[in-house]
């Protein structure tokens, strides 16, 4: 078995190999993040065998899942969730939950599916997180189209998120709501004392912008002090890490609610250049590639069902949006793209022994292939009606 130092050396050379084959060899045609799967499949044990997820590497992947989620979460502004697009996001959001909740169910009639909740959460997730360095190049952001998206990217991430620490624990519904409850609490405190550190004329807050462009690098250290405080919150409360790390994402933008361009810059370099593509290549490595050329019936009907589960919900809801045809489509497809959710949400159904591998296999490769061709196929209703705006060659 490759030894903690062998798979890492593979690991960081698939992470140096997927931009380079994606800006060279494929020109932008293919998002980095599919790349980084793939490699993480090849290097796995289920291919070469050349890397492993010891305690070592697992402890950079879940750290690379806490940045990308602290990156979703701050964001998100508190105007997004509480506006009038933020309740329509959520309204959707719901409506594609029961939709969600009641396919499954009729298809776990037939004995097809385990963990239905679990999958039904999976079909409701929106990569916010992937979807955003696309609206930056793009210059979609600040248009009322980036705005939308920006929406219902929200709540396809935070309201997946809850949906797990509600009905995937063990306590029940309401046991689980009394948790969370407190760990808003936790959130709370976490947040108020932040403030109270940072309020100007403190002297605390001199020290660190002192040390913010020095060898301490403090802001970036006490932002990560953040992710890992309420991550083991979060695990104190039996929660997912991943709700932790989220949060920590919307108290940081509380925190600095008008931006830090030094601070994000450092902290994209942290998460972007190192742990966020360790994530990706780790979760490539839990792939069986096997079960899921066993399985294609499987992958094709998933990926359907989140296009019709997600994509349709995004696409109805915003028929009243001013948007003409090719806008909602492409709405729909970016609102149909997930991964990061599909993986977390898996991980914590195989976990639980509630999901196979196999299983978990075919909707990780799903997730991979909405990554792959919905933000593609969006980009291009895109730039045939904004050709000034947006490349379809530009998905990173």
């Amino acid at each position: 078995m490759p030894s903690a130092a062998e798979s890492l050396f593979w690991i960081t050379l698939c992470a140096v190999l997927a931009p380079l084959l994606a800006g060279i060899v494929l020109r932008r045609r293919v998002p980095e993040v599919v790349l980084l799967l793939v490699l993480g499949v090849v290097i796995g044990p289920h291919v070469l065998d050349l890397a492993v997820t010891g305690d070592g590497v697992e402890m950079l992947r879940e750290l690379g899942l806490g940045m990308l989620f602290l990156l979703a979460g701050y964001e998100i502004e508190p105007a997004e969730l509480v506006g009038r697009g933020g309740r329509r996001a959520l309204t959707t959001w719901l409506a594609c939950l029961g939709v969600a909740l009641g396919l499954i169910w009729l298809i776990g009639l037939s004995g097809q599916v385990t963990a239905e909740v679990a999958v039904a959460i999976a079909l409701t997730s929106t990569a916010l997180g992937t979807l955003l360095p696309i609206l930056k190049d793009g210059r979609m952001l600040g248009t009322p189209f980036g705005r939308t998206l920006l929406h219902h990217g929200a709540y396809g991430e935070l309201g997946p998120i809850v949906a797990m620490a509600v009905l995937l624990g063990t306590r029940g519904p309401v046991a689980s709501l009394v948790v969370l409850v407190l760990f808003a609490v936790v959130a709370l405190a976490v947040h108020r004392f932040g403030a109270a550190l940072g309020r100007e004329g403190s002297r605390v807050l001199d020290a660190v912008r002192l040390g913010a462009e020095t060898s301490g690098q403090t802001q970036v250290r006490l932002v990560v002090l953040l992710l890992v405080t309420l991550g083991l919150s979060a695990a104190a409360f039996d929660l997912d890490a991943v709700l932790g790390a989220f949060t920590a994402g919307f108290v940081l933008r509380q925190l600095v609610p008008a931006g830090h361009e030094s601070l994000e810059h450092k902290l994209e370099g942290l998460a972007f250049g190192l742990l966020i593509p360790v994530f990706f290549i780790t979760s490539g490595m839990a792939i069986d590639p096997h079960a899921v050329v066993e399985e294609p019936a499987a992958l094709v009907v998933f990926v359907l069902l989140i296009l019709v589960v997600r994509g349709g919900g995004v696409w109805l809801a915003t028929g009243t949006g001013g948007f003409d045809r090719r806008e909602r489509a492409a709405l729909a497809l970016f609102g149909a793209t997930g991964l990061p959710i599909i993986v977390a949400v898996t991980s914590v159904a195989v976990a639980a022994g509630e999901m196979t591998t196999t299983n978990a296999s075919v909707l990780v490769a799903g997730g991979a292939v909405t990554v792959l061709v919905c933000p593609l196929l969006a980009q291009r209703l895109l730039a045939a009606r904004h050709p000034d705006r947006v490349s379809p060659t530009s998905t990173s």
